[in-house]
């Protein structure tokens, strides 16, 4: 029997995704027999989960309470803050609550999916007051992202004020939206802090994360480094204050602009539509950019990550309409998020073959990120100055180092939890109170799928072993194929011998069991698994049909 884990007169905290991972963020804060979500993202798929699209935070926890939740609170648009809203909301069956950059682009996925009527989305404005939600009140405080609109929440409670951070870093010089001030914050903070939730991402970051006024700055040296020589730009496609930025540095280095990528253009009119690109210049299309001067184009494309579909893939292979050559330039203004090495470097080296000039952020400051280093985090505590740490927002690894920073400048209390853990902040001495199962879901398909179910379990296997396949015809022949074996130049032989073990097998079978056919089956497998064992040391999955299948 599965226990109740209502909450009941206190305040707890539960990370269903988000929390020993960097990515699928799914936050639960429970009061008084209410819950409320804060976020709904996910991940990309990994090969960890071959064939699959989407990996998400099983939400079943919540699912089963779906009656006990208030609300889904949004902190801003990252896929991995929103990435799993058109899956899961409409069971939810709660209403949305976002800023109009993130309720625009949520939206649009809605409408994708066809769930307009079947989901509410409350469109709140930054500085338009307080939302509330059964125990909670709910407050935007605006903070410097690498998109448009993060925001932390200021979450009231009757047990204390919660300040959750979502992602954010600190910025002096941003270039869209106005960040809270150290004043504003350390304001919050007079007002008392229970608990700070925490990114956790560039803890290990002894230095500040650097401002993207620096950033247009550096982009606009690089560019006019490279006259007579096509520019190409790779950049995330939802940070808008890089693509204001690209716009202005091509009008100034007078270069026409070019868009590669479906992301990037739906980026730029939602950018456009809540203002924060207003001047950004008209664009080019593909066969007007190859008609200019070389000098006089700058394109900015998608696949800094090296996704194999994305713009930059295509055009390193040269089976895009834009295309470059020997000498031209690319801007990697972007970071390498971690598991996309070998698919960036695989990029890189085909551009390098053709002679392309590559200059990434280790040679230029064309990049910067959009978490905290730990002077940062370190000056949030001493604004805030919180009871409680509670790190989120990163590997287990990042988020014991952001416990151990907490308690180095002195943060009463330290709390290091991952997926599943209950924590109990209020009232009483804040921890850990109970565990629940936690696990992650994939898109398979069109199916959302249990990550280790045996759709994906088999697959990997088939991955890793290859596959079998024993024909018997019925009338005593026996035909085996495989796929998948190293077993090139032996494969004939390997066949011949494995049909003769078979046979054999087969032969021994003696009395009813000779005529009962999971025996026939079982006995036919097992010949042909261990001749293809003996041969290629692997141990193939194997299925054995019989007439009439």
């Amino acid at each position: 029997m599965k226990k109740d884990y209502t909450p009941q007169d206190e305040l707890l905290f539960l990370a269903l995704g988000g929390s020993g991972e960097i990515g699928m963020n799914v936050n639960l804060y429970g009061c008084q027999g209410k819950w409320m979500m804060v976020d709904l993202g996910m991940s990309f798929g990994s090969n960890e989960y071959p064939g699959t699209e989407l990996m998400f935070a099983d939400p079943e926890f919540i699912e089963e309470r779906a009656k006990d939740l208030v609300g889904i609170v949004l902190t801003h648009a990252h896929e991995d803050h929103i990435g799993a809203i058109p899956y899961f909301a409409a069971d939810l069956g709660v209403p949305l609550y976002a800023t109009p950059f993130t309720a625009d682009l949520i939206m649009r996925k809605l409408d994708e999916a066809g769930l307009t009527r079947a989901v509410q989305l409350n469109v709140i404005e930054e500085d338009h007051g307080e939302i509330q939600l059964g125990p909670f009140t709910v407050t935007y405080i605006p903070l410097a992202h690498s998109i448009a609109e993060g925001n932390a929440l200021l979450i009231d409670t009757p047990y204390g004020r919660v300040f959750h951070t979502g992602d954010w870093k600190l910025d002096d010089e941003p270039q869209i939206g106005t960040p809270a001030t150290e004043e504003e914050l350390a304001e919050i903070g007079d007002d008392g802090v229970l608990a700070l939730v925490c990114d956790s991402t560039n803890v290990f970051n002894p230095v500040p994360s650097g401002s993207e006024g620096a950033v247009y700055r550096g982009l606009l040296e690089e560019v006019q480094k490279h006259q007579g020589k096509r520019v190409l730009v790779t950049t995330f496609a939802s940070n808008v204050a890089r693509l204001k930025t690209l716009g202005s540095v091509a009008q100034q280095t007078g270069r026409q602009l070019c868009v590669a990528g479906r992301s990037l253009d739906r980026m730029i009119e939602v950018g456009s539509a809540n203002g924060y690109l207003d001047d950004f210049p008209d664009t080019v299309d593909f066969d007007t950019a190859m008609g200019l001067p070389r000098g006089e184009i700058m394109i900015v494309a998608t696949g800094g990550q090296g996704e194999p579909r994305a713009a930059l893939s295509r055009i390193a292979e040269g089976n895009h309409p834009l295309d470059l050559d020997e000498g031209d330039v690319i801007l990697f203004s972007s970071r390498v998020i971690p598991g996309n090495d070998i698919a960036i470097g695989r990029v890189q080296n085909l551009l390098a073959e053709r002679g392309i000039v590559m200059v990434t952020d280790r040679q230029s400051e064309i990049h910067v990120s959009g978490h905290p280093g730990r002077p940062e985090l370190e000056a949030l505590y001493g604004w805030l100055r919180p009871e409680i740490l509670v790190p989120v927002h990163g590997e287990v690894r990042h988020m014991q180092e952001q416990t151990r920073l907490g308690r180095a400048t002195g943060i009463a209390h330290s709390v290091f939890q991952k997926n599943g853990d209950i924590v109990r902040l209020a009232p009483g001495a804040p921890g850990k109170i109970a565990a629940i199962q936690t696990g992650r879901l994939v898109l398979d398909g069109d199916i959302i799928v249990p990550a280790d179910g045996d759709a994906v379990t088999m697959r990997r296997r088939l991955s890793r072993d290859g596959i079998l396949i024993v024909v018997l015809d019925g009338e005593g022949g026996v035909h085996v194929e495989g796929i998948g074996l190293p077993l090139d130049e032996d494969y004939a032989e390997f066949v011949e011998e494995a049909e003769a073990d078979v046979l054999s097998a087969l032969g021994k079978l003696k009395g009813k069991r000779g005529q009962d056919l999971d025996a026939v089956k079982e006995a036919a497998r097992l010949a042909a698994r261990r001749a293809a064992q003996r041969w290629s040391g692997k141990k193939p999955q194997t299925r054995v049909i019989t007439p009439g299948e």
